[in-house]
């Protein structure tokens, strides 16, 4: 077990008839962001429709300063929300809407662009770990235009609890075992844990059928109704309307990073930092913060 300190709560027991398979695993592509920062890109653009509400996930984790240090000066966002959750490492979040917080190991940056703003995360370190995850998720077409929002939740802030066989949950979004995350979202009900299980554990958690779902395995290896998924693996989770959750079992110590999300069913048109409904609001995007630079 890590140092992860659970919140004492009273958990329900998830029971559930008939888990979700993989329908296939995958790895991401290595790339760099922002002023050349190094990253793995888990989910991108060829699986926004088929993993819709959620749009990117990103992996960073480096021992060497030269992969993060430069970090992600000044660039606009619109049209979605980002999450960043720090594992290890100190990251500091400004933007032109007046928002400033330090997001540190274990805690949790929510921003929603809405109609836009400008932003910098900057590492506030210059030597050891630098390691998290930055997930993007779509707005719904009415509140594309919404004021953007900002908050930082600390590790100490987000709530936890054990399971009975020893699985740490960390929920940064909706609901398991009866316990609420740090945040919730109407439109696309977004669930985002992260599960450290012991080796020879298990975790169940429902699910609706009608909801996109993936899991990605940063530490050891899972397994899904037989299937394995190893460090570093995105497992794609298939929509069965006869599954009410997930099973994931753990032949050895794992991390994993658990994600599903009611879907938009919108048009999605992406161009770099804006994420909007048509082409005429992407080219409004990009006149609009080419204004206000």
């Amino acid at each position: 077990m890590s140092n992860i300190k659970a919140n004492t709560v009273t958990t329900a027991v998830e029971s559930l008839r008939h888990s979700r398979r993989i329908e296939r695993v995958m790895v991401g592509q290595a790339t760099s962001d922002g002023a050349g920062v190094n990253l793995t890109r888990v989910v991108s653009t060829p699986l926004q429709r088929r993993l819709d509400p959620f749009l990117m996930l990103d992996a960073f984790g480096s021992d060497d300063p030269d992969d993060y240090l430069a970090g992600f000066p000044d660039h606009p966002h619109r049209g979605f929300e980002t999450v960043t959750y720090m594992i290890a490492g100190r990251m500091l979040h400004r933007d032109n809407a007046g928002h400033e917080g330090l997001i540190e190991t274990g805690g949790v940056q929510w921003m929603t662009a809405g109609r836009g703003l400008i932003h910098s995360e900057i590492p506030q370190q210059t030597d050891g770990r630098m390691e998290g995850f930055q997930l993007w998720l779509n707005l719904p077409a009415r509140e594309k235009f919404i004021d953007p929002w900002y908050r930082n939740y600390t590790a100490a802030e987000l709530p936890r609890f054990v399971t009975d066989e020893g699985v740490a949950v960390t929920l940064i979004a909706g609901t398991s075992h009866g316990v609420t995350g740090a945040v919730t979202r109407e439109a696309t009900a977004p669930l985002f844990l992260d599960l450290e299980l012991p080796a020879g554990a298990g975790f169940e958690q429902a699910l609706p059928a009608d909801h996109n779902a993936f899991l990605y395995c940063y530490r050891g290896a899972v397994r899904v109704a037989g299937q394995d998924v190893a460090a570093q693996q995105l497992g794609i989770l298939e929509n069965r309307a006869q599954a009410d959750g997930v099973v994931i079992e753990a032949p050895t110590v794992a991390r994993v990073l658990l994600l599903a999300g009611r879907p938009l069913h919108e048009p999605i048109h992406q161009y770099g930092p804006f994420v909007m409904n048509s082409f005429d609001e992407i080219r409004d995007a990009i006149r609009d913060f080419g204004l206000m630079r």
